[in-house]
Order: structure tokens, then C-alpha cells, then sequence
């Protein structure tokens, strides 16, 4: 929306929201630690400052707040900050990516059963920015999705991790539907610690990490605190024999790799996270900030077996009648279609074996050619790519004239994906043909301007009257950058049924790379009292405009009641949105997926390409929410309870339709439109603004302390029940029901775990219980192929001690006893041995050392 066109509209909704600039207001997440330090009741806070005693959840919050310790974290076996929340918060989701396109480079999460970037995540109070990577395969319930990259946060770097899980899109804007996660930096001016760490699932696949942090003074009045993480992780293998190439194998095919195709966990190369995180008192009452992070790593993941008898493109020819006898062929091509001469048919036996004779003549032919000659036992390629990431965020806090507290800050955040494949081919080449490709690059850049502010006022309430709000400028950059000329080029057999492109994944064609940017402009107010000693309310509001979709506004009431001394209860009720990200609405790619005719090329393309407006792709829009939450928080001496009921509705909820394959028709009217590379595409997907949702649930904490007559023990439960619903028009949606299915009962609907936790002397013990409720897996995106999953139950054991005062040694084990999910049923289909979307993976156990010296 252009910013002249609408300034009366901007000038009025400015006017409305007056007290920004009147009131001096602030937004809470960038003064939730001083807020607590000075006293002040920071409304809607994200960070809460509490012992290591308190209970997770907040007591003192009209919503739902946890406190993770950091060594909640680094006491931990997995590596991986996206296994160590999902370990932490029920809610929160996440699952091994084995073939997954660029969901292997960087894994969505969920949080609530909602999308990865309907969760906002926050790094000191200060929005993160999102990955370069789209998830295009996701599982339904991530497809297509765009959020942080949670992963290149190193745990040793975090002083403590606070989750918000309530709607919080009236206070941060885009993105906080389902919640918002705020990563707290360590900030010390002294000490430190340094990790080894080595671990191995008890089926194959080693990992090991190397972490410190370090703080140290700068200069007389301030800290300078520094993190670094090094990590690798072999691959895993959890697969079985395809059932196509084992008949092959029988059949006398000799060259076909046994498993041919492999499910695991990627390899993870020189995985480099580094963060620093600075603080300097400038006078009395202001103080300077700055904080940032690099980080690099290397993924190589699976792929999809190319079946020498059938895969279209490469190998698959036309069938042909030889006396009466109907033969399959390998596709032949001629390298010298001018001379005249034909190539001779390439038949396969009835066990898909080249007959010999027809081979013979092939490869003494150079003027023909099949890919038999090459790879005769088919192929599967490997895929990745190196991935980094950036920012950078400063500014300076204190206090003004009049007690007026304030944050100016920016930030400034890229991530590069830079995409690789290899032990592939470009069909369309023939014998020319690399065998290693790059086929482009995704970059995320974000940059943002802040002026927060706050002011308490004498009111006559109970406590004094909390005014904060704001004024927040964003640019977003999505660029596409071409792949390598032979990624993406036309060879001289295309014209022959050849594919283009690197097969697996084709490079970004330089007409498909570009820069593309939006802006928003935001304005925001909150208001917070204890009207009473026993009631607490709170306010906030705020406008949004954006330069591609135009405005929103958003709204959220809440409120806290002491009802004893021991039991309070709260409620909040809200609206928000997400706006589409620059990458869903410009993105080009194809994947290459199972289809209804078998593994086929489904590109995605941009909603306003000819190609999508033919199947309905129309201009994207926010997503819009309204969340309702309502609870309960008791503390009866060491117990600490609280229970939530939360319902979020999504309206005009954005994710990639459902493939839409391309008849004959299609083709024919593209092609004479001008789409030249129409006939490269099985089917399509585009983003849609398609379907509604509505996803409620239960949150119960319980936190008790133990006395157990020596040392210190305490007992934490920790439950989620969550079922989302799904509400769509079957006459406008280009969603099919197993993507339903897929959002409604693809995570579990109940998640928990019971953790123990002694400390004595210099020994300390962890156990821990992780129970996961049943799920339905569409086996390869198929509805035909839905799995049943039960529920299981996984136990973690911990056990340290320090042999010297600064030295701990730990050994420990996650799922301890070897827990797999039930066996897929149709694992002989493409040689998945377990469903591959179970919440607590298919690797099965794992058992670890590590080695701690702090200082």
C-alpha cells in the first residue's frame, strides 16, 4: 500500500493512538529485566526475572509465562536447540526432516500445533529475523512455512529462556499468534565455562560438540560476554530396502545400492554458532547495548531413489510392440538428430533388466544414448547445502526528562542458504551432464527501527499507572540469486522427453532470481494497573501498515485476580495476524515429491504467475486471529500450579495448496499464453489464503519441592492437550482432505513429562518421564498410506559429579530405552523403516558424556 495514498488514514489511526506520543509509553520486551529490577509492573513482559526456585510458569502474569534456566539447557544430552525446547515445552513440536528439500537444511518447529512462523521469537527482547529457507515440504502443518532459524542459538549462550504462550501480536506484531519465545543472553562480567560433549544413538550416529562462554569487564562499567559452539553429526540410517529395487537386486541388477535409498538424520559439517552479547553505562541513568551472532554449517541430507525402469525424464520410455510382445523401454536418446539415422529401442525384460542385446547396440552407438550406460542402477541424489546466518542490534536505554524511560535500538539480521546437490544429472545433457550442482541461493535480510518508552503515573489505583508504547520501522528483503548454468539449463535432449535441470531439485533460472522488499510502519500503546491490591488489568493496541497488503489493527484486554492469598485467576482476549512473508508471495522452486502418478516435479510458484491464476492463485493476505485464554494460578507453600485453557481462531490461515496437476489443457493454453517452460511441471502448489482454523487447548505446570531429608529435590509436571480444527469452503479450496487431516491430527493431541531432579554434596540426578500422544502420519504426503501411530512414553537419565570443584563430569541418556515408533507398513514403498513425522524421531536412543570446567 503506498504511504502518500493512505496518509489521511495513517494521520487519523495516529491521532486515535495518541497516548503513544502523550503518555510516553514503551514496548515491554525491550524493559522486562529493568522493569523487574526497578520495581516496575512491566505489562505484558516476556522476560521475568525470578530463583532458579520459582516456578516456570509466572505466577504474577495475567498470561502464561515459563522461565527456563540456561542449564536447564546445557544439562541436557541433545545438541540442538530445537530438541532441547521441544524437550522443555510440550506444546512445542519438532520432528527429523530426512527428505525434506530445504526443511532439511533448517527444520520448522510448532508451538501449539500452529505453523513455525505463527510463533515469534525474540533474542533480548528484540525480534529475531527469519531463516532464508521456506519449508516446502512440511507435513501439512509447516508446509510452506517461513520462520526463525531457532538452531543457531548456541545453549551455553543463554542466561534463560522465556515463552510466552498466549497471542501477542497487539504488543510485537507480525508472527505472535501462537506465542512468542525470548532468548535472554548471558550478560556477566566475569567467569565462564568451557564443554565437551560426545554423544551416539545406540543404532549408529555420532555426534560431538565443543561450547564455551566467557565473561569479562569493559571497561569499568559495563560487560562484554562472548559464546561459541562447534558441532558435527554423522548421518543416521533407519531405512529398509525399497521393494522396487530388491526386486531389481534379484532380478540380477548389480549396481543397485543397498539400502538404495536412506532415511535418517542429515550429516551436519562444521556447524559454527558465535555470540556476543555487550553492555556499557554511559551515566547514571543510560546505558548502551549491543548484541549479535554469526553462524555456519553444512547439510547433506537423502533423497528420492531414480528407479532405472521408470523414473520420467531420465529413464522412462514409451512402450513398443516387437512381434506381438509388449515390451517397457528405456528412454534413448539420439546426440546427432540431424544426421537421419534413428536410435534403436532400449526394451527391459519382464523384470525391468535391459535386454542385452538392445544394451549392446546402445553403447556401441555413439550417436545414442541411455542413462543405463551411466547409472545402470538408478540413482539417488544428495541433498544440502551450507547455510548462514547474521545479525546485529544496538541502541541505547534510560531514562529522559518527566521519569520517562526509553529504548532506541536497531537490528539487523541476514540468513543465506546456499542450496547443493549432487550424485545427480541434468537429463537434458546426456553423457555431458555433471553430477554435481548449485542450484542458487535464498537470502533473508531484516532490518528495524525501534523508539520504545514507558511512564508509570499516579493514578490513584493501587499501584501506580503503567503507560508504555511506540513507534517500529521494518524492512524485509527476500533475493533469490540464479544457480549454476548447468542446473538450470536446456540441453540438447529436452526436446527428446529429457528433464531439465539438476533432477532432484533444478537451479533457479536467472529469470526466477530478483530482490524483493516491503516495508511496515507500526504503532503501539499499552496500559497496565492494579486498579486494586487484587486485580490487575491491562491494555494494548496497535497499527500496522505495510507497503504490499496495506493496514491492521490489533487488540488485546487481559487481566489478573488474586482470589487468596494462594490462588489467582486470569484471562485474556485478543487479536492478531501474520503477514505473509516477501518470500511466499515471490518464491519460485520445484521439489520433487510423490504424487498420484508416483514421484513427479511440483513447482511452486508466485499466486500472481499465469500459470497459478489459471488454477485460482489469487494476491495474498494476513492471516487473522482471535485468541482467547482463561486460568488459574495456586501456590500452597512448595506447590506451584497453574492451568490454562487457550482457543485460537486463524482466519484466511496461509500454506501452499495441495498439488494441482497440469492436464493436457492446462499446457496447451499456458503455452500459447507464452509460459515457454510449462511442459516442465507435473503439478503445482502455490500460497493460498484458503482455510480457516481453530486450535484450542490446555497447558497444566506443576512445580513441588522435595524434602527428602538430604540435599534438594523437586518434582515438575508438565502437560498440553491441543486439537486444532480445520473449517474450509469445498467449492473455492484448493486444499485436499489429507492436507486436512494432516493440520488436524498430524502431532500428537497430548504431550507431557515428569522430570525428577537431587542435588547433594557434589553429585546431582536427573529422570525424567516423556509421554506422546497418538498421531496420523500421510505416509509420503498420501492419504492412501496413513499411518496410526500409538502413544509411547521415553525416559532421560542424568547423572553428575564433580570431581573437583570446577570440573563436572556428566553421563547421561536420552530415551534410555531405545523407544522406536512402530515399523511403517509401507516401508517397502520407498524404504522408510519407521513413520517419519514421530515427535520423539526414529533414531532411537542415545547415550552421551560430556565434560564441564567452569571458571
Amino acid at each position: 500500500m503506498n504511504y502518500k495514498k493512505n496518509s489521511v488514514a495513517l494521520g487519523i489511526k495516529v491521532a486515535l493512538f495518541g497516548s503513544v506520543a502523550m503518555a510516553m509509553l514503551v514496548q515491554p520486551q525491550a524493559w522486562a529485566q529493568d522493569a523487574a529490577e526497578q520495581g516496575a509492573e512491566a505489562v505484558e513482559k516476556i522476560a521475568v526475572v525470578g530463583s532458579r526456585s520459582a516456578p516456570r510458569s509466572v505466577g504474577e502474569s495475567p498470561v502464561p509465562i515459563d522461565i527456563i534456566g540456561g542449564e536447564e539447557f546445557t544439562n541436557q544430552g541433545n545438541s540442538d536447540m530445537l530438541n532441547l525446547l521441544s524437550t522443555m515445552v510440550p506444546s512445542f513440536n519438532i520432528n527429523a526432516q530426512p527428505i525434506s528439500d530445504a526443511a532439511t537444511l533448517i527444520r520448522p518447529a510448532n508451538l501449539r500445533g500452529l505453523g513455525p512462523d505463527q510463533t515469534l521469537v525474540l533474542v533480548n527482547g528484540k525480534r529475531r529475523h527469519r531463516a532464508a529457507v521456506i519449508a516446502f515440504l512440511g507435513g501439512g502443518i509447516s508446509d510452506g512455512a517461513q520462520g526463525p532459524d531457532i538452531s543457531v542459538i548456541p545453549a551455553i549462550a543463554i542466561r534463560q529462556v522465556e515463552v510466552l504462550r498466549d497471542g501477542a501480536a497487539a504488543q510485537y506484531g507480525s508472527d505472535a499468534i501462537a506465542g512468542v519465545l525470548n532468548f535472554q543472553l548471558k550478560n556477566a562480567s566475569e567467569g565462564g565455562m568451557l564443554e565437551a560433549k560426545w554423544g551416539e544413538y545406540y543404532d549408529g550416529g555420532a555426534s560431538d560438540q565443543f561450547a564455551g562462554n566467557i565473561g569479562l569487564p569493559f571497561t569499568d562499567k559495563g560487560s562484554a560476554n562472548f559464546s561459541f559452539e562447534y558441532r558435527t553429526a554423522d548421518a543416521t540410517s533407519r531405512s529398509v530396502q525399497r521393494d522396487d529395487a530388491a526386486g531389481l537386486i534379484t532380478a540380477g541388477n548389480t549396481a543397485v545400492a543397498d539400502p538404495a535409498q536412506i532415511w535418517g538424520s542429515p550429516q551436519i559439517k562444521d556447524d559454527l554458532k558465535l555470540f556476543a552479547n555487550i553492555e556499557l553505562e554511559l551515566s547514571k541513568d543510560k546505558s548502551a547495548y549491543a548484541f549479535g551472532n554469526y553462524a555456519k554449517r553444512e547439510v547433506e541430507g537423502g533423497f528420492y531413489y531414480r528407479n532405472p525402469t521408470n523414473r520420467s525424464g531420465v529413464y522412462a520410455g514409451s512402450p513398443v510392440t516387437v512381434d506381438g510382445v509388449s515390451y517397457d523401454t528405456v528412454l534413448v536418446g539420439d546426440l546427432t538428430p540431424d544426421d537421419g539415422a534413428t536410435c534403436p529401442a532400449l526394451r527391459l525384460d519382464a523384470n525391468g533388466i535391459p535386454i542385452a542385446s538392445d544394451l549392446a547396440a546402445i553403447t556401441a552407438d555413439p550417436n545414442c544414448w541411455a542413462f543405463t550406460e551411466m547409472l545402470p542402477g538408478g540413482f539417488t541424489p544428495r541433498f544440502g547445502g551450507t547455510v548462514y546466518d547474521a545479525s546485529i542490534a544496538g541502541g541505547v536505554k534510560g531514562e529522559w526528562f518527566n521519569d520517562i524511560m526509553f529504548d532506541m535500538s536497531a537490528t539487523y539480521g541476514r540468513s543465506q542458504a546456499d542450496f547443493s546437490i549432487k550424485n545427480t544429472i541434468n537429463p537434458s545433457m546426456g553423457p555431458d551432464t555433471p553430477t554435481e550442482f548449485d542450484p542458487g541461493t535464498y537470502v533473508q535480510t531484516e532490518i528495524g527501527l525501534n523508539l520504545d518508552m514507558f511512564r508509570e503515573f499516579d493514578a490513584g489505583l493501587a499501584e501506580p499507572l503503567v503507560l508504555a508504547g511506540g513507534v517500529e520501522w521494518r524492512e524485509d528483503i527476500f533475493e533469490v540469486k540464479a544457480g549454476d548454468v548447468p542446473s538450470f539449463t536446456v540441453g540438447p535432449l529436452a526436446s527428446q522427453g529429457f528433464g531439465i535441470g539438476s533432477n532432484g531439485f533444478p537451479g533457479f533460472k536467472p529469470e526466477a532470481a530478483g530482490v524483493f522488499t516491503r516495508r511496515n510502519l507500526s504503532f503501539y500503546t499499552d496500559a497496565s494497573a492494579w486498579v486494586t491490591d487484587d486485580l490487575m488489568l491491562n491494555g494494548a493496541l496497535r497499527y500496522e501498515d505495510f507497503t504490499d497488503f496495506g493496514d491492521t489493527t490489533n487488540w488485546k484486554v487481559s487481566a489478573l485476580y488474586n482470589l487468596t492469598d494462594s490462588i489467582s485467576l486470569r484471562a485474556a482476549a485478543g487479536t492478531g495476524f501474520r503477514a505473509p512473508t516477501i518470500g511466499q508471495s515471490k518464491v519460485i522452486n520445484v521439489t520433487t515429491a510423490f504424487g498420484p502418478n508416483g514421484l513427479e516435479d511440483q513447482a511452486t510458484l508466485p499466486p500472481d504467475n499465469p500459470i497459478s491464476i489459471q488454477k485460482g492463485g489469487k494476491p495474498l493476505k494476513p492471516e487473522e486471529s482471535e485468541n482467547f485464554s482463561v486460568g488459574t494460578v495456586m501456590n500452597f507453600g512448595t506447590t506451584h500450579v497453574s492451568l490454562d485453557y487457550y482457543n485460537i481462531k486463524v482466519t484466511d490461515r496461509l500454506s501452499q495448496t495441495s498439488p494441482l496437476e497440469l492436464t493436457a489443457d492446462d499446457i496447451a493454453a499456458l503455452l500459447a499464453m507464452g509460459v515457454a517452460d510449462a511442459t516442465s511441471y507435473s503439478s503445482i502448489l502455490f500460497f493460498t489464503n484458503d482455510f480457516d482454523t481453530r486450535t484450542q487447548g490446555v497447558d497444566l505446570v506443576v512445580s513441588q519441592d522435595l524434602d527428602l531429608g538430604r540435599g534438594r529435590s523437586k518434582l515438575n509436571l508438565v502437560f498440553n492437550w491441543n486439537h486444532t480444527k480445520v473449517t474450509l469452503d469445498p467449492l473455492t479450496t484448493n486444499v485436499n482432505d489429507t492436507k486436512v487431516r494432516q493440520l488436524e491430527d498430524n502431532l500428537p493431541n497430548t504431550r507431557g513429562s515428569l522430570s525428577f531432579t537431587h542435588e547433594e554434596n557434589s553429585w546431582r540426578a536427573l529422570a525424567r518421564l516423556n509421554y506422546y500422544g497418538s498421531f496420523w502420519e500421510a505416509h509420503l504426503d498420501d492419504g492412501e498410506l496413513g499411518i496410526d501411530e500409538g502413544s509411547a512414553v521415553t525416559v532421560d537419565l542424568e547423572l553428575g559429579y564433580k570431581i573437583l570443584p570446577s570440573l563436572e563430569l556428566v553421563l547421561g541418556a536420552q530415551n534410555a530405552f531405545n523407544k522406536y515408533p512402530d515399523e511403517n507398513p509401507y516401508g517397502g514403498i520407498a524404504g522408510a523403516k519407521y513413520p517419519t513425522t514421530t515427535p520423539y524421531g526414529f533414531n532411537g536412543g542415545m547415550y552421551y558424556v560430556r565434560a564441564v570446567y567452569t571458571f
